[in-house]
């Protein structure tokens, strides 16, 4: 035994089993030794992990509310950890790295539960002070990690090499990496730079437009006028950092429901709609014949999405019924026969026991309804239904989000929401509360619920690197909830300060593609309006044709209500990181060159979204470094912009390629 456990303490990389399923009898030997205490909460990794947690937010909200994609913290937030304990030269600093990105990654979660709802509020005027904002984000990142746990052995342990958990591997390599020298960081800190420069460029100076678009040549012109086909491409850093992350296959995917929204469902409803003579839907105040590919899209198209995205969810739900049953059997078996529970002693197998959990969820719980009852609705009634809403979508979601994340390290957790969202407003209308009130209050629990459900994706990130690396579950999962708190306040300040600085609405407003689409559900619903139930049904019957030729329906839904332009460059993202991972015959070249673009990819989001948020202090006080906005909203503009874009790929190509294979 004695020597076993030496071998385990001197490990420095992962064991062969680590991404492969076990035979009967093998088990999974952790970095960190689970039979030895290890450095993993101390004051410097959790100050560490809030200061991150503050940066992150701050940075994934701006980015968020412009492209409608959250990038997931984890990675930067562990490049820097790994950077930080080597320039300092701390010892067996790996379980420290692990809660510094554990406590910091709660960014990443708390922000797209915020961003993807609360911004709605202002989209539709009504009112949502800070307070709203915080407490919302607040209780769904804790049911977000109450509802997970007990689920963490069934996805990090019983489904060990099934699920590839892509976001978790990155994180783990470079965490590993770290321990190893942690001279990546270097590379993350000059792609960081470059990115950050680069969209600082674009978002403040305007040497170039940031959307290059097929308009720009007369044949390009004259084909989106008449046919209302036309290509459009964000030229930035950070997205395409993003498509790199994510992969080419799912980038295709996502692309392909962009395509078919904007190359075959536009046209096809501009075709039909040259020989109306009345407006074709409810609050359209405009003709199709005089309508641009935009005004279609945000009209009509982008509903199919939406209605994709719901039937997604479902679909999801039913897929994993037998789980969630398993989990709330052994839940209530534990709490029940707790005396006749041996207890694990071994620190990398212990949660949070089940009582401490139940306890949690019912005292959260009756908070929550507090909030609605004081807050929200002002009748115990409403608020008493809400917070079932919350409740129940919120726990069965828990196991969609998860398994989303471990499969493809994407979480649908925008497309859940729009679904609680349709229920909720139904719900909340057939009892009575509709108007400016149901609105506010379907708003802030559709708000609660998809912070949960992005919590719950981001924290089974966690816990797998905490699985592979040898972590203490218990520890990651107790010092989360203080890494919730902090970015729940600030995500809150940033909303408020985006709001004032671009607001979600008008000229030059932010994006926030997610918010304007939940604004554009629960409208109709709220003023017993009549919602276009039929192109949501369109798109949930789409979701069930590619869910039964294997289609993943739901990155494909997702593809179909994100404007096109901030979509392409995710695919051109996922097709450099093919081209540098498949150049050689040697696989471990291969790997090498793949996990530097990781690394350059991750630099460009971080960096591009830091300066992001530098650009909007900028606006804040008034200070003005843009050449000429003539200049910016020229053709000759978006011209310069797709060759700076290029120039930036090829970066991106020629730094990974340098990467060498170890021996």
């Amino acid at each position: 035994m004695s020597e076993s456990m030496n071998n385990q303490q001197n490990q420095k990389g992962l064991p062969e089993n680590a991404y492969t399923e076990l035979k009967p009898g093998e088990e999974y030997v952790p970095v960190m030794s689970p039979h030895s205490v290890v450095p993993e909460v101390s004051f410097y990794s959790v100050i560490t992990g809030l200061v991150m947690a503050v940066i992150f937010s701050a940075a994934a909200a701006y980015l968020g509310l412009k492209i409608g994609q959250v990038f997931e913290a984890a990675i930067p937030i562990a490049i820097i950890a790994v950077g930080l304990s080597a320039s300092t030269r701390r010892k067996n600093a790996l379980g420290e790295n692990v809660i510094i990105q554990s406590i910091g990654s709660t960014s990443g979660a708390v922000v797209a539960g915020a961003i993807f709802t609360i911004p709605a509020l202002y989209i539709l005027n009504l009112n949502a002070e800070f307070y709203k904002i915080f407490l919302a984000s607040l209780f769904g990142g804790v049911l977000g990690i109450l509802f997970l746990i007990p689920f963490r052995k069934y996805f990090v342990k019983d489904m060990h090499g099934k699920y590839p958990f892509p976001e978790a591997t990155a994180t783990t390599e470079i965490l590993v990496a770290g321990e190893k020298g942690g001279s990546q960081a270097m590379v993350l800190v000059v792609s960081g730079i470059i990115g950050g420069l680069y969209d600082f460029i674009v978002a403040s100076v305007g040497w170039w437009n940031e959307v290059f678009s097929s308009r720009v040549i007369p044949f390009g012109e004259r084909l989106a006028d008449k046919t209302k086909i036309v290509f459009r491409m964000d030229v930035g850093a950070a997205i395409m950092g993003l498509g790199y992350i994510i992969g080419l296959r799912y980038a295709a995917i996502i692309c392909a429901g962009s395509f078919v929204a904007w190359y075959v469902l536009i046209p096809l409803v501009a075709y039909i709609g040259q020989g109306l003579t009345t407006t074709l839907g409810s609050n359209i105040t405009l003709l199709v014949k005089d309508m641009s590919a935009e005004q279609i899209f945000a009209n009509y198209v982008r509903h199919i999405g939406i209605g994709g995205i719901a039937m997604a969810g479902i679909i999801g739900i039913i897929k994993s019924s037998k789980i969630i049953g398993s989990a709330f059997s052994l839940a209530v078996k534990e709490i029940i026969g707790a005396k006749a529970v041996v207890e694990d002693k071994l620190r990398t197998h212990r949660d949070l026991t089940m009582k401490v959990i139940a306890v949690s969820i019912v005292v959260t719980a009756v908070i929550i309804f507090l909030f609605f009852l004081l807050g929200v609705v002002n009748t115990w009634l409403y608020a008493l239904i809400g917070l079932l809403i919350v409740l129940i979508i919120s726990f069965l979601f828990t196991t969609v989000a998860a398994t989303a994340i471990a499969i493809v390290g994407t979480n649908p957790v925008s497309g859940m929401t729009l679904m609680t969202l349709i229920l909720s407003s139904i719900i909340l209308v057939s009892i009575g509360l509709n108007g400016t009130s149901g609105m506010i209050a379907a708003l802030l629990i559709g708000g609660v619920v998809c912070t949960a459900l992005s919590m719950s994706g981001s924290f089974i990130t966690d816990l797998k690197i905490g699985y592979w690396l040898g972590s203490s579950p218990y520890k990651q999962e107790t010092w989360k909830f203080l890494g919730t708190l902090v970015s729940a306040a600030t995500v809150g300040y940033v909303i408020l300060l985006l709001n004032n600085i671009y607001g979600f609405t008008g000229q030059n407003a932010l994006v926030a593609p997610q918010a304007n689409a939940m604004a554009a559900v629960i409208q109709p619903l709220m003023a017993n309006e009549p919602a276009p139930w039929i192109l949501y049904a369109a798109g949930g019957l789409m979701a069930l044709i590619l869910t039964m030729i294997g289609v993943p329906a739901l990155a494909f839904a997702l593809g179909m209500y994100i404007p096109l332009h901030l979509n392409t460059p995710l695919l051109v993202g996922g097709l450099i990181a093919y081209f540098v991972s498949t150049r050689s015959k040697n696989q471990k070249l291969n790997k090498a060159r793949g996990e530097r673009g990781t690394l350059i990819a991750s630099g460009f989001i971080a960096g591009g979204a830091l300066m992001g948020v530098v650009s909007a202090l900028l606006r804040k006080f008034n200070v003005n470094l843009m050449v000429s906005q003539a200049w910016v909203d020229s053709h000759s503009a978006e011209l310069v912009g797709l060759i700076a874009f290029a120039i930036l790929c090829a970066y991106v190509i020629w730094d990974a390629m340098r990467a060498k294979a170890e021996a």
